[in-house]
């Protein structure tokens, strides 16, 4: 397969060209416009990598009149700067894919929930926001967007934290089910979107879905932003096919001392270097974007240090595994180092780990292993020395 680097330009291709694509797109029944997402293959592109065609025919199929629509844009996982840079170039697709989930659904209510970080974009997205309003009325639809700050927890990047906070009580994630397409805000059916995903409705109804399931793997179709920053002489936002192996990225994103590489942000995986060729970009790991390159320079103890000590941070504390395992994964690798804990004392939080990812209430705590084992795993040594 052949991947296609940064020469794609699907995402922050001409933003006038999707009035058009939504025109088009509205002229097709709901139920065209869901078997199309469904068969382009379209997952959510802010980590969790669910349907899209599946989720909006859910909420559209709940039977209350009030629904709405949720822009996630608390993009607060370490090193991803996709969605800020989608909102500052590209603000038309994202508000053209909500008027699309309005018209499938039947949503009259949408907002756009902005990163704390990210006041500074206000401004410039309700600009974009009262000509959204203007340009809808002649394609008859009837959706009122606003704009809601977030206060920067990480944990309401999660979709129901998310919601909790929107309603004014304290960011944590509720239980599962009943999903927010089911009971959602003010206890209403809501789909909730990544920037990023509602951006590429637009490309897939640009494409045809045909086309663009042939983009990427046979499990992960389309083309994904990745945020690319470390030892790397290109940092920055790039557009890649899914399917690319971290071999391949490596040659083309590292400095030539890349030593590894942690896929998916602080909640996913690190490969080192004698799995690059084994290992595929976005298949297999989450799809948040935020990929690191570390060379040879780096400390792999200080990166996990640095990534414990964000989860241990953010933990919402609602859960006991998450809150007291964070805090103990931290403290156990500073024992360890410090030589005040045996070498073997690594296999004990390893397990501590794994429980946590089994009983964490959400992914905050369910994701610390990931990269906490694959660190421990591929670079015990410098966990010791």
């Amino acid at each position: 397969m052949t991947t296609h680097i940064n020469k794609l330009g699907y995402i922050f291709s001409k933003d006038c060209e999707c009035d058009d694509i939504l025109k088009n797109t509205l002229a097709k029944t709901k139920d065209e416009v869901v078997s199309e997402l469904i068969k382009s293959g379209l997952r959510g592109r802010g980590g969790a990598g669910f349907p899209i065609g599946l989720k909006w025919k859910f909420t559209a199929s709940q039977p209350e009149e009030v629904k709405y629509i949720i822009c996630n844009a608390d993009e607060g996982e370490p090193g991803t700067f996709k969605d800020r840079e989608i909102l500052t170039q590209v603000p038309k697709k994202v508000l053209r894919g909500m008027a699309l989930c309005a018209y499938v659904t039947g949503a009259k209510k949408g907002f756009i929930y902005l990163r704390g970080e990210y006041k500074y974009l206000v401004p410039h997205l309700q600009k974009n926001i009262d000509e959204f309003h203007e340009d809808m009325k002649k394609f008859n639809i009837d959706l009122n967007v606003e704009i809601f700050l977030g206060s920067g927890a990480y944990v309401c990047g999660e979709e129901t934290a998310l919601i909790e906070s929107m309603e004014g009580k304290r960011g944590e994630p509720r239980n599962k089910p009943p999903y927010p397409n089911q009971f959602g805000y003010l206890g209403k059916p809501t789909v909730v979107n990544n920037v990023e995903t509602l951006a590429s409705t637009m490309i897939v109804f640009r494409l045809g879905a045909d086309v663009y399931n042939n983009l990427g793997t046979k499990d992960q179709q389309g083309s994904k932003l990745f945020s690319i920053s470390g030892d790397s002489p290109k940092e920055g936002v790039h557009e890649i096919e899914l399917g690319m192996s971290v071999a391949d990225f490596v040659n083309e994103f590292g400095d030539g001392d890349t030593k590894a590489v942690q896929v998916g942000g602080v909640s996913g995986f690190c490969v080192p270097r004698k799995n690059f060729n084994k290992e595929i970009i976005g298949e297999g790991n989450t799809t948040g974007g935020s990929t690191m390159i570390f060379n040879s320079s780096r400390s792999m103890y200080n990166v996990l240090h640095n990534f414990l000590d964000f989860f241990a941070e953010e933990s919402c504390g609602q859960c006991t595994p998450c809150r007291v395992g964070c805090q103990q994964l931290l403290k156990g690798i500073e024992a360890v180092k410090a030589g005040e804990k045996s070498p073997k004392y690594l296999d004990q939080l390893i397990k501590l780990s794994k429980t946590m990812q089994i009983t964490s209430k959400c992914g905050l705590g369910q994701s610390v292993t990931n990269s906490f084992t694959s660190i421990v795993n591929n670079f015990r040594e410098e966990m010791i020395y």
